[in-house]
């Protein structure tokens, strides 16, 4: 007979527990509450008993000045003179003299009071400079870490997700979330960088069966024994097949520049707006659209590829979007307040201050739909916006009277 086999054993608990470890004393832990209760209140104890100390001994000396009295017994009627009480003088009657001596002591006592007050008035004006002093310091120097969060979380917000305050010191809640912070950074790294390498592969792969796919047309459309309606087929699938092009381009330039630029170089904005309106000149010239403007040089630090392509976006969506005779595009390029400009404004159709916004997000045109314009994918804009911001600058438009838009760029020289 066979041996029954054993029951499964359960699988072993888990050695690692994911929360954290509980303090034997948690209310030993030297918080930011404990800390500036045992700071404050030890100068609240301090300054209490300096100011008792001061007050006892302006009361002393007070009292002493105060029982000073000089008197002085003449003659054989026992009369009493005092140089601090000169109106003994004038009395005739032992009831008069035991008033002016009540007086006199009444006199003496509430000057001493009055230099009390008045004294301790001003030791008390003195500790408190010096509490406000201390204490000014002393917060400084408890709240540092929190200038040097708001530093980090600045550098952060200028998309550099690799920094990292790493701050030491006590175990305490800043340290606690500037800690909290940092795996948040690293977090945010992660994804960041996980979706632009998704994007990067994505578009990578993408270009390769789209260049096949040109190829492959173009070779068709060479042969001049094709027919007619292949060959109008052909122009089709080509023109959809440069558009995709066009598309994962615009992806790809999107998400490199996301992030801030780190390899920065001088660049003259009025050299990248002559290059961007040579690159667009034949097709101005092809729509009777003429361009002007004057380029004043304008320097900044930046990467040349991707501000010639804010250039160029915004000189071709003017060229593009405009009226169908007379129209003009203006591109200037100045150093205004200390930062580069750069203005595109042309004539077009009349654009709603509400659509503004609308203009910026990806694959977003002004009444038209998100497929089937012959004029762009949709990018160019919201391309033109993450390259200003990676390069610290920004990007403001506004309809133009009488139709068009100003788009004016800026810039840190």
């Amino acid at each position: 007979m066979a041996a029954t086999p054993a029951p499964p054993q359960a699988p072993p608990k888990p050695t690692w527990d994911p929360r954290s470890p509980q303090i034997p004393f948690p209310w030993l832990r030297p918080t930011i509450r404990i800390r500036l209760t045992l700071l404050y209140g030890g100068m609240f104890l301090i300054a209490g008993i300096l100011l008792l100390s001061i007050i006892y001994l302006l009361a002393a000396q007070a009292l002493h000045e105060g029982s000073g009295q000089s008197f002085r017994v003449t003659g054989s009627n026992l009369d009493i003179s005092s140089s601090t009480c000169p109106q003994l003088d004038a009395a005739t009657n032992q009831d008069q003299l035991t008033e002016f001596l009540k007086q006199c002591a009444e006199s003496q006592r509430q000057h001493a009071l009055d230099d009390l007050l008045s004294r301790s008035l001003l030791a008390l004006l003195g500790l408190a400079v010096i509490a406000f002093a201390f204490g000014y310091a002393m917060a400084g120097r408890v709240l540092s870490p929190l200038g040097r969060i708001t530093r980090t979380a600045r550098a952060v917000a200028g998309s550099d997700l690799s920094r990292r305050i790493e701050l030491d010191g006590p175990d305490d809640e800043l340290k606690e979330l500037a800690d909290t912070f940092d795996d948040m950074l690293e977090r945010l790294q992660r994804a960041f960088t996980a979706q632009q390498r998704f994007v990067g592969n994505a578009s990578h792969e993408l270009r390769t069966p789209l260049a096949i796919n040109r190829t492959l047309l173009e070779v068709h459309l060479s042969d001049p024994g094709a027919p007619v309606e292949l060959q109008q087929l052909g122009k089709t699938l080509l023109a959809t097949n440069e558009r995709s092009e066009q598309l994962v381009e615009g992806l790809l330039l999107l998400a490199r520049s996301d992030n801030q630029i780190v390899e920065r170089k001088p660049v003259d904005l009025a050299e990248v707006a002559e290059q961007a309106i040579d690159q667009v000149h034949g097709e101005a010239a092809a729509k009777g659209v003429v361009i002007r403007g004057e380029q004043k040089a304008a320097v900044v630090q930046g990467n040349g590829v991707l501000l010639e392509r804010i250039a160029l976006n915004l000189v071709q969506n003017a060229v593009r979007y405009n009226v169908p005779e007379g129209g003009w595009v203006e591109v200037t390029t100045d150093v205004q307040h200390g930062q580069a400009v750069l203005v595109v404004s042309n004539t077009g159709p009349v654009v709603p201050a509400y659509e503004i916004d609308n203009l910026f997000e990806p694959f977003r045109r002004l009444r038209t739909e998100r497929t089937g314009s012959d004029k762009g994918v949709g990018l160019g804009l919201s391309i033109v916006r993450s390259v200003a911001r990676a390069h610290g600058g920004h990007i403001a438009a506004q309809p133009r009277e009488g139709g068009g838009l100003v788009m004016r760029v800026t810039l840190p020289v």
